[in-house]
């Protein structure tokens, strides 16, 4: 009797067959994942040294007990590494200077032509000076007396003088009394002369004497 094989006996071929495929595939699985295995080749971190102190002696009591642990060597910085810091400047605070204040001091009016300067000094312009009118012009005497004070000159009389006559305006002095410095600045002011007191006026007041006579307007104005 002849047995069909394609009969009972093919499910079980499958099967085997199906367990075959599944063992093929993990076996290529299995060779994958060696091969990638063995293609790592990162680098383990080194292992750190670790040195044992050796234990101290059974005598001695106050040595401390051995302890085990890494020990690192540090070097010494060689001198001279680190540069000194330098030394900073001290601060300079500049102070401004104080503000001066500047008051102007007002110029003093000019003072009159040929009048005192205060301060000066003793002045010849101080001798008293007498007017006398010796000429027809009325009140010329009075006039010249006015004259004489604007330029700053003391006069003390003025009047007529009839005891001759005068030729030109004349101013006299006492010789030897200190007035003819006085006489001589007067007739450089008026354009006139001076002269010593001749005999008729000789014992008069003391101070200058002026003659007016019909010259002084010319005198004065040259």
């Amino acid at each position: 009797m002849t047995t069909d094989p394609s009969g009972p006996a093919r499910p079980g071929r499958l099967i085997g067959l199906a367990l075959m495929g599944v063992a093929a595939v993990t076996a290529v699985i299995g060779v994958v994942t060696i091969v990638n295995g063995t293609g790592d080749t990162s680098a383990a971190p080194p292992t750190s040294s670790s040195v044992t102190a050796p234990a101290p002696p059974s005598g001695d009591l106050t040595s401390s007990p051995a302890t085990t642990g890494s020990l690192s060597t540090s070097m010494p910085s060689a001198p001279g590494s680190s540069a000194p810091a330098e030394p900073t400047a001290p601060a300079t605070t500049t102070v401004p200077p104080a503000a001066t204040t500047t008051t102007a001091v007002p110029a003093a009016p000019p003072a009159a032509p040929g009048a005192p300067v205060p301060g000066a000094g003793p002045s010849t312009r101080s001798q008293p000076v007498r007017v006398y009118n010796n000429s027809f012009v009325k009140g010329l005497a009075e006039e010249a007396g006015r004259d004489l004070s604007a330029r700053g000159w003391t006069v003390a009389e003025t009047g007529n003088y009839s005891g001759g006559k005068i030729p030109v305006t004349t101013v006299y002095f006492q010789p030897g009394s200190g007035q003819e410095a006085a006489a001589q600045e007067l007739a450089a002011d008026f354009g006139i002369r001076s002269e010593a007191r001749f005999d008729g006026i000789k014992d008069a007041s003391p101070g200058l004497i002026l003659i007016v006579t019909q010259d002084y307007h010319e005198a004065r104005d040259k």
